[in-house]
């Protein structure tokens, strides 16, 4: 049966379906009938089947993933409808695997891997082969609002991700890949006021507010506040990493009327981090990375920042099937460091590093204004979407020279017995700092879209035919003092440009439970300007475009759902020729990949989530073809993350967890030479609900993560090498009162 059509099921006041279990999970209509418990939530009652504000699409059967997904501009779709791959994991599941960044969750999807340390001040993901980085995640589905180096989720109701090109759905740059969208929290119906008290080895100690109320009469009137502070030391050496967090989420929602408003605002201190940028000379063998907690990093360095933003969304439902729409935010991100990163040199371990320092502020701008209609014309149905979008994202920077900083040079140190630098060697009172700085570079999106979805046979077939007009404008500035022709601040690269990128996607229902679907959709990245040492030097390239061609299937079997797909995405790039020294856009990078995962609860009790993803990523018509053929640097041919839940019978509301994550061999450089090893990560977990008298629960929960304490590299993508985290517990307890 399909999630529309479900069975015997009960109708939630949400309009969510499925009877529940008493761990609060929806269960096979076949299954053992056992008490129901009220699941509430927002009524949407009264909307507009085009409106967007409220309560997201249900979860699917055993709560961790929803029935359906914001797709940009096209607004909610159902899973079994789309013509994309696409995953919504719910707050339940970030509540139950105690993930405490986007990195954290998405890690269940074995198509995103993070590429940056676990103990870095980022996180940094490659969907499908290509980097999609925090900067390029969407927040309510608006680009540059998130925090650019790390989103932490205590106020975030779902992580969204679309896989494949989207200039379409989005817009923006880049985001080959895929897109990552943050769903921000409600109140719901149902009052809620939830602590939760967390602790992560080695004494990292934390608390958790969640408060959620309705007022007015028919409580047209939300607001959802979350706070949270952790801090202490981390299982990385002479590393401690204080974070708060805080969000406000309010809300109305009238007869045609609804109405948003976010305000976010968090703060990351860490002491010693590891840097993103460490690498290895080429020629060696990549030595065997060290045990996680091994740091690198000397005991005074820091990375302090600071994170605000404010975004709101406003629709009117012109009719009962159409929709208008406007939404808009600010961001600015703050950031102040002194870190340090290695080079390897030999397949001992030994590596020379050195220190770095740049402040910088990121600031975000954007907006958008639109119309949904849905309507009929005769046989065929219309899902009619129209959109203008304008986007900011401006990077500041310190104005100053290395040499006058007075930093150590370069010294020699190992990855697996560190060399560090003795405290007071570096003096920080004379650094620049972000709160002082001059703009480096800005990038500036204007664009218009279009799609219509066409329905035949009472929705049988759906076909989505559209495109998007972008126009883009980059700059750059000079940051460096010390020449007086060419001053701080005074512009030094222009490039403004305009493409249409068209798209089209269609899925076939062939039974109720059964879709197929495929999809032509693209990408674009700024263009460039040839080099000074290219014999068309300062020619001016438009938007490099990359396009996706994708066919897949989904399988509902009610309880629990197959999804499989597979797909080729090929990425444009620009290189000097070493024969004419001609600079031109023929680089290519082609990526052809199968997804097969699977999501629910297949059996009364047991829920899974995840899959395995094959991919042969290859690298064509390189700079004097010496790297045709060659698999793309960090990307493995084989990536698989499973997720498992059981409840047990022999101790009531006792919930077992388990999750294994493989990541296939690496090569770290384009002529594979240079091969970075497999690895596996076991994590196990259980969580104990316990309700009291006056019916609210207490949840317990304990993991480990990386059970068997494996060392591996992470990630050997873009250059970089990344330590995998060492063995770690976590434990919380959450109260609802």
């Amino acid at each position: 049966m399909s999630v529309a059509s479900a069975v015997g099921q009960e109708q939630q006041p949400n309009g969510q379906t499925g009877s529940r279990t008493r761990n609060g999970n929806a269960s096979d209509g076949n299954a053992t009938a056992l008490e129901t418990i009220v699941v509430t939530g927002q009524s949407n009652k009264g909307t507009a089947p085009t409106s967007t504000i409220g309560q997201p699409p249900a979860p699917y059967a055993g709560d961790q993933v929803a029935t359906g997904a914001r797709i940009g501009m096209l607004g909610n779709r159902p899973v079994l409808q789309t013509p994309f791959s696409i995953t919504a994991l719910t707050s339940k599941l970030i509540r139950d695997q105690q993930a405490q960044s986007v990195a954290d969750v998405t890690l269940n999807d074995p198509s995103v891997r993070q590429d940056a340390p676990a103990f870095s001040e980022r996180d940094s993901f490659f969907i499908r082969g290509f980097s999609v980085t925090n900067l390029d995640t969407l927040y309510d589905g608006l680009p540059y609002l998130t925090n650019p180096r790390r989103s932490f989720l205590e106020g975030i109701e779902r992580v969204e991700i679309l896989k494949g090109p989207t200039a379409l759905v989005n817009g923006g740059m880049g985001r080959v890949g895929g897109t990552l969208n943050l769903v921000p929290k409600r109140a719901t119906d149902e009052p809620l006021t939830r602590v939760t008290t967390t602790y992560m080895s080695d004494s990292q100690l934390g608390t958790h507010l969640d408060v959620g109320r309705r007022f007015g009469p028919e409580g047209e009137w939300g607001v959802r506040f979350n706070g949270a502070y952790r801090g202490d030391d981390t299982r990385l050496e002479h590393s401690e990493n204080e974070v708060g967090v805080a969000s406000l989420g309010l809300d109305y929602r009238g007869d045609r009327v609804r109405a948003s408003l976010d305000l976010n605002q968090s703060k990351q201190d860490i002491d010693a981090p590891t840097s993103l940028f460490n690498g290895a000379v080429p020629g060696i063998e990549i030595p065997a990375a060290p045990n996680g907690k091994i740091n690198t990093a000397n005991p005074f360095e820091y990375h302090d920042s600071t994170y605000r933003m404010i975004a709101g969304r406003i629709e009117f439902d012109v009719f009962d099937n159409t929709t208008l729409y406007a939404a808009g935010g600010a961001s600015r991100y703050r950031e102040d460091f002194l870190t340090s990163s290695y080079t390897i040199l030999n397949s001992n371990g030994d590596a020379m590093s050195s220190l770095a320092i740049q402040p910088q502020q990121i600031q975000g701008f954007s907006g958008e204004i639109g119309l949904r209609s849905d309507f009929d014309t005769g046989p065929v149905g219309h899902q009619l979407s129209i959109a203008v979008s304008r986007s900011l994202n401006e990077n500041d920077r310190g104005s100053f020279l290395r040499g006058a900083l007075g930093l150590p040079p370069e010294y020699p140190t190992n990855i697996y017995d560190p060399v560090y630098l003795p405290d007071g060697s570096v003096d920080t009172s004379g650094f620049p700092r972000s709160s002082d700085l001059v703009p480096f570079a800005d990038l500036l999106s204007t664009s218009v879209a279009i799609s219509d979805t066409l329905s035949f046979f009472d929705d049988r077939f759906m076909l989505t035919a559209g495109g998007r007009y972008q126009d883009v404008r980059s700059r750059g500035f000079n940051t460096r003092p010390g020449n007086p022709d060419f001053p701080v601040g005074k512009r030094n690269y222009l490039y403004e440009e305009g493409r249409f990128s068209p798209a089209v996607a269609g899925v076939v229902n062939i039974t109720d439970e059964l879709a197929v679907y495929a999809n032509y959709v693209e990408a674009l990245s700024e263009g460039e300007i040839a080099p000074a040492t290219a014999t068309n030097a300062n020619e001016i390239f438009p938007p490099y475009v990359h396009d996706q061609k994708e066919i897949g299937l989904k399988y509902d079997l009610g309880s629990f759902m197959l999804t499989a797909a597979l797909f080729e995405i090929r990425q444009a790039s620009g290189y000097t020729d070493p024969a004419d020294k001609t600079f031109g856009v023929d680089g290519l990078q082609v990526n052809r990949g199968i997804e097969l995962s699977v999501f629910g609860e297949p059996v009364n009790g047991i829920r899974v989530l995840g899959g395995v993803t094959f991919l042969n990523a290859e690298l064509k018509n390189t700079a004097g073809g010496a790297f045709d053929g060659s698999d793309v640097p960090g990307v493995p041919q084989t990536a698989v993350s499973i997720y498992g839940e059981y409840d047990t019978p022999w101790v009531e509301d006792l919930t077992l967890t388990g999750r294994v994550v493989y990541g296939g061999s690496t090569y770290y450089d384009r002529a594979n030479t240079q091969k970075v090893p497999d690895w596996t990560r076991v994590d196990l977990g259980a969580r104990y609900i316990y309700e009291r008298q006056n019916g609210k629960p207490i949840e317990l929960r304990a993991s480990v993560a990386n059970v068997f304490n494996e060392n591996y590299w992470a990630t050997s993508a873009r250059g970089f090498l990344s330590a995998g985290a060492p063995r770690t517990l976590m434990l919380s307890t959450s109260f609802d009162f």
